[in-house]
């Protein structure tokens, strides 16, 4: 099915991008939001997707829909896109949502593809990148952090991010590859120092980064894992939240709290790290892709690092399966997309701008 007519869910700042971006790639595009949104840029109707009956009355006439909403409004939509004869793309880093959506994509005539944002859903495009051409595979280590670029306090933190996602992040437990096989291992574990350009930075496991990473490599890579980065103290923090002050089960406070603490900042980075080892022509071979991306000006404003970041790559992949470059039927995994045509696509060629390059 051709896809023309996108219909983009949720308005906020990393919704409204993707709806620009898709335009400028040549896509007739129209947002949707519960709210009224005068400030938003492109055309926007009134919508309350967990209404399945006025959701399936607003998916009419599109092809595909793009889910920028709460992790926990995924499922339904994708029923109805699905339903609908839709294709479906979204941002989740929930591993219940994603696994929802790949039971129902056993069952649809057309394309699922959720995790499509930085982590999941990048950092596996890149790291299956790496491991191209490599094996047997030794280790691969996948990280990133969507970070403010002049931390405050103890957290160090700003949540440019939804807080429901991160907190979601931290407490559920984590899918790892170990000596060659899949295991759970605790959030907020193994913490490591990592240094990106001389900046100093602490990574831990957390869970959903790695989409379907672990079941794809299973029997082709010795160790796998994926950690966020956070300035050095952020995860004893954390931890005195969940466990100290009695967080841990009460998941909604939680983000109040640290939203109404770290508020967004406009000058944030999002650092990626990813290394990959393996038997290579020439022996025991390291390959390393190391970026940090700042804010930048597209479509006349300046946009945070996270918010582009997350919307390039998504809109990047939805060119592609436009493009017939990527099957458009069943479940799509992130590692099946090949780098190089995500930095063919008119919005993934901002992750190869000069302007934010490899970090020395």
């Amino acid at each position: 099915m051709v896809i023309e007519r996108i219909r983009v869910l949720g308005m906020g700042k990393v919704g409204e991008l993707v709806a620009l971006l898709l335009g400028q790639a040549g896509f007739d595009v129209r947002g949707a939001d519960l709210r009224p949104r005068p400030d938003v840029s492109v055309p926007i109707d009134p919508l309350d997707a967990s209404d399945a009956s006025a959701l399936l009355g607003g998916l009419e006439g599109f092809d595909a829909v793009v889910s920028c909403l709460p992790y926990d409004r995924n499922e339904g939509v994708a029923d109805v896109a699905a339903g609908a004869g839709l294709h479906y793309f979204d941002l989740t880093e929930d591993v219940a949502s994603t696994a929802h959506i790949r039971d129902l994509a056993a069952r649809s005539d057309t394309l699922l593809a959720p995790q499509c944002g930085l982590a999941p859903g990048l950092i596996g495009i890149v790291g299956a990148s790496l491991a191209d051409g490599l094996g047997p595979l030794r280790r691969m280590q996948l990280r990133v952090g969507a970070l403010p670029q002049h931390p405050t306090g103890m957290l160090g933190y700003a949540f440019t991010w939804s807080p429901e996602g991160v907190v979601n992040e931290y407490l559920n437990d984590c899918e790892v590859i170990r000596s060659g096989h899949r295991q759970m291992v605790p959030a907020m574990a193994d913490i490591e120092t990592v240094v990106i350009g001389g900046t100093r930075l602490e990574a831990f496991a957390t869970s959903g980064g790695l989409g379907t990473l672990c079941e794809t490599y299973e029997s082709r890579v010795r160790h796998l894992d994926y950690k966020t980065l956070r300035y050095p103290g952020h995860c004893d923090a954390i931890r005195f939240l969940l466990d100290e002050l009695g967080l841990r089960d009460r998941r909604e406070l939680m983000g109040e709290i640290l939203v109404t603490a770290k508020p967004p900042v406009d000058d944030d980075v999002v650092y990626l790290y990813a290394a990959v080892e393996g038997d290579g022509p020439d022996g025991l071979t390291r390959r390393e892709h190391v970026r940090a991306w700042h804010p930048r000006l597209l479509a006349g404003r300046w946009w945070r690092a996270i918010a582009w970041t997350t919307a390039a790559s998504a809109c990047g992949v939805v060119e592609l399966v436009a493009r017939e470059k990527l099957p458009d039927t069943g479940f799509l995994r992130q590692e099946d997309v090949a780098f190089a045509d995500l930095l063919s696509t008119t919005t993934g060629r901002l992750f190869d701008d000069p302007a934010d390059g490899p970090v020395r």
